[in-house]
C-alpha cells in the first residue's frame, strides 16, 4: 500500500469513529481518542497503543473494538489485514516510507549498528506488553518474569516463516531479525537477575544507551551515537 491509501484509511476511521487526527506538517500520521492512539510504523504498519487498563479482559475488548473499526473502513477500500510477524511478500525496496521525521534518522543510522535494522523497521510487526508497577520490588519481580518468559513467548507466537514469497527457514524470522538490529538496545539484560538490581542500576544502563533523536519544538533532532548521560552531563 502507498502512503496515500493509508492516509485515506486513517481519515476514514477518524470521520466514522470520532478519532482526532495526528499530523506531521500536512500529513496525517496517526489518530488519538482518549488515552488510546493509532500510529504508523516505518513501513505503514498500524500500531494501536491502548489505554492503561486493569485487566486482560478490558485489553481484549479494546483490541476487538479497534479491529472492528479498522476492518469496517478497510473492507470498503478493498484492504485486508494480516496478523503476522514479518512481511511475507515484499522486499525492502518495495515498501513505501512513512512521512515521519524520526524514521529518516533511524533509516540512516540503523545500518551502522546492525545488518537487519531496516528489516525490523519496515517488515516486522508485533504485540507489545507494557506493565505498570507499584514499587521497586514489584518492578523487579515483573521485569525478571518478563525476561525469563520471553523465549517461551517467542516460541508460542512464532508466526513469520516466509520472506519474499518463500520459506525462510525460521518459524520466527521476526525474532531472528532482533539478533542483529542494534545490540546497544536489544537482547537480554543479565544484570536484571543480580541481587543488587533496582531502579538505580536500570537508570545507569539507560543513561548509557546511544540515542537516535530528541524531540524539540515539534522537530526531531538527530542525536545518533550520543548517550543521554553525555547530552545532559557533558
Amino acid at each position: 500500500m502507498k502512503y496515500e491509501q493509508i492516509a485515506e484509511l486513517l481519515n476514514g476511521i477518524s470521520e466514522r469513529f470520532d478519532w482526532e487526527k495526528v499530523m506531521e506538517g500536512d500529513k496525517i500520521i496517526g489518530l488519538k481518542q482518549g488515552k488510546q492512539s493509532i500510529s504508523l510504523e516505518p513501513g505503514g504498519q498500524f500500531e494501536l497503543s491502548g489505554a492503561p487498563l486493569e485487566t486482560l479482559h478490558q485489553t481484549c475488548a479494546e483490541v476487538n473494538s479497534h479491529l472492528y473499526q479498522v476492518k469496517a473502513v478497510a473492507e470498503e477500500m478493498g484492504i485486508g489485514f494480516l496478523g503476522i510477524g514479518f512481511q511475507p511478500k515484499l522486499g525492502l525496496k518495495d515498501i513505501p516510507v512513512m512521512p515521519k521525521g524520526r524514521y529518516e534518522i533511524m533509516r540512516n543510522y540503523m545500518p551502522k549498528v546492525g545488518s537487519l535494522g531496516l528489516d525490523m523497521m519496515f517488515r516486522t510487526c508485533t504485540v507489545q506488553v507494557n506493565l505498570d508497577f507499584s514499587s521497586e520490588a514489584d518492578m523487579i519481580r515483573k521485569f525478571r518474569a518478563g525476561l525469563a518468559l520471553q523465549p517461551i513467548a517467542t516460541a508460542l507466537f512464532a508466526n513469520s516463516p516466509f520472506t519474499e514469497g518463500k520459506p525462510n527457514g525460521y518459524l520466527s524470522m521476526r525474532s531472528q531479525i532482533w539478533t542483529d538490529t542494534d545490540k546497544d538496545r536489544t537482547g537480554m539484560l543479565p544484570f536484571v537477575f543480580d541481587d543488587s538490581f533496582g531502579f538505580e542500576q536500570y537508570v545507569d544502563y539507560a543513561l548509557d544507551v546511544p540515542m537516535y533523536f530528541v524531540y524539540r519544538k515539534k522537530k526531531y533532532i538527530d542525536c545518533t551515537g550520543m548517550t543521554f548521560r553525555v547530552s545532559f552531563y557533558p
